[in-house]
């Protein structure tokens, strides 16, 4: 059988330009074939170079996100140490707090403590390490320091809580500690153990002091606190007593006139009653005791400046 044959004609513009070509069939399945494989070899080419391409592009702008998270991490630095500075002006103030509180100060070794341990995790763990190891410490080293502000912060937070409550516990004390005189006018007798006594005319213990002053004179509250007692007590008449918390308890003797009532609740300063001469008295004057647990001591001792007013 015959073998067909494929025959190419190429036409130009000039007749005489004619060219023909015969193939067989076998030559005809190489020129397609090679051709399939040129056009096989240019579309992987196409296909490289646009891989290359989009690589390329992804590398650029991974390469812009790097940079623009060691920028950010620069930024979260700079105000990481911003926020060390406040830490230790706050723990520089904490410890003043805690002296006016009557407080021990923080030690300082606590507040530095880290926070590392076995469980702690390590630069090397973070997934950025296998891209950017430098980025990695870095963020690394930031987290740390959040971590370890962030305690040091808590620490100072029940630091100054315990030296605030402290400082409100001392306030109440002090409001409650008598620490005026009472009344305007004299002192006509201190406290004593033994004394003579005017009346009686022998050696009795003087559990106060006297303050001689008009009748009629202002008597006020030496502290804050709550009338327990206010009216006629064996030998001074006329008498408020007021209990101011913590142990303290003074009382208002030989009174002409009261003016509160037991249950009330007064300020320092507070005008409680007027001085008289009620009771075992010889003249217009103020007996006023200060008792702590129970115990009369020297009034003198609780007087700021010891100044009358």
């Amino acid at each position: 059988m015959t073998e067909k044959k494929w025959t190419l004609l190429l036409l130009g513009e000039n007749p005489k330009g004619i060219r023909q070509f015969t193939l067989s069939p076998r030559m005809m399945r190489a020129l397609v074939g090679g051709s399939s494989l040129f056009a096989l070899l240019i579309l992987a080419l196409a296909s490289l170079l646009v891989f290359n391409g989009v690589a390329y592009v992804r590398a650029q702008a991974l390469s812009a996100e790097n940079h623009l998270l060691s920028q950010e991490l620069e930024t979260f630095r700079l105000q990481v140490n911003g926020l060390e500075e406040t830490l230790a002006l706050l723990s520089e103030e904490d410890s003043r707090v805690r002296l006016l509180a009557g407080l021990d100060a923080t030690d300082e070794e606590i507040l530095e403590v880290g926070i590392g341990g076995p469980g702690m995790p390590f630069p090397e763990a973070h997934p950025l390490w296998a891209f950017d190891s430098l980025t990695s410490k870095a963020a690394f080293a930031v987290e740390y320091d959040l971590n370890a502000m962030e305690r040091r912060a808590r620490l100072l937070a029940e630091s100054l809580s315990e030296a605030s409550d402290s400082l409100m516990a001392h306030n109440e004390l002090l409001q409650s500690t008598p620490s005026i005189l009472p009344a305007a006018g004299v002192l006509s007798s201190r406290f004593s153990a033994s004394r003579f006594h005017p009346i009686h005319h022998e050696a009795l213990p003087h559990e106060g002091i006297d303050i001689s002053a008009p009748h009629g004179t202002p008597i006020l509250a030496a502290a804050k606190g709550v009338v327990t007692f206010a009216g006629v007590m064996s030998g001074l008449g006329n008498t408020v007593e007021i209990d101011h918390g913590f142990g303290y308890v003074t009382r208002y003797g030989h009174a002409s006139k009261l003016l509160v009532r037991r249950g009330q609740e007064v300020a320092r300063g507070e005008v409680v009653a007027q001085v008289g001469s009620t009771g075992i008295s010889t003249s217009s004057h103020l007996h006023y005791e200060v008792r702590v647990r129970g115990k009369a001591v020297n009034p003198l001792n609780y007087v700021i400046g010891r100044v009358i007013p």
